[in-house]
């Protein structure tokens, strides 16, 4: 029998946090071990639970997702944190990311979303809400066959970027290939040359360096206001 994903939930709605549990616990590979009300809460069981993936609401009173994140993962490099968010500001994305968010999934499509966000992060994974990533798909469609621009600040050519930015966003190999119009063999091919020339081995990593490069900088969500 496969040993099942232990997720902690953390969420001041009474309501949201019981119904997103029981979508969870509909899955025969995860089991919710702990739910909480606060980041101050979920550090507390995390300490003692050890949590394979954290489910953290961003806002939460006596201390919000973003502070407590930056606690669990300055303890325990094991348990990974997904926020949790009504939030479609990338102010609030990057910042979760930057003190060590795997996951980013909006409240307004949680279900689904959510469940592919845990599997993800919890295989290494990083996850980024698809509605968010609409905008900036849009845009690199619309840039043309670029492959054999080089960018001379990063050496990377500005295909080689395109493939990256959508993989920061959370789209996989597959997606990415559909989005562009390249074959998924070259999609790997591209993407394994920028991990290279860049010195990242990971989807971690990738996002990391997009933070880096503000490459989510003024991206939107379709529907924001």
């Amino acid at each position: 029998m496969t040993e099942k994903l232990r997720l902690l939930l953390a969420d001041d709605h009474a309501i949201l946090r019981e119904g997103l549990a029981a979508l969870i616990e509909s899955e025969h590979d995860m089991e919710i071990v702990a739910q909480v009300a606060s980041g101050r809460e979920a550090i507390d069981k995390v300490r003692i639970l050890r949590p394979d993936v954290a489910v953290l609401d961003v806002s939460m009173p006596d201390m919000g997702g973003a502070d407590a994140t930056e606690v669990i993962r300055s303890e325990t490099r094991a348990t990974r944190v997904i926020a949790l968010t009504r939030h479609a500001d990338q102010g609030y994305m990057q910042r979760m990311f930057r003190v060590g968010a795997s996951g980013y999934v909006l409240k307004r499509s949680a279900g689904e979303a959510l469940i592919r966000a845990i599997r993800a992060v919890a295989n290494g994974d990083t996850w980024v809400d698809p509605s968010l990533a609409g905008p900036l798909m849009s845009r690199l469609a619309g840039q043309g066959d670029p492959g054999a621009s080089v960018d001379a600040t990063r050496g990377l050519t500005e295909r080689e970027e395109q493939v990256l930015k959508l993989i920061a966003w959370g789209q996989s190999n597959k997606e990415v290939s559909t989005e562009l119009g390249l074959s998924i063999k070259t999609v790997e091919s591209y993407k394994a040359t920028a991990l290279r020339k860049l010195n990242l081995r990971s989807r971690t990593d990738i996002v990391r360096y997009a933070l880096g490069q503000e490459w989510f900088k003024g991206e939107q969500s379709p529907d924001r206001v």
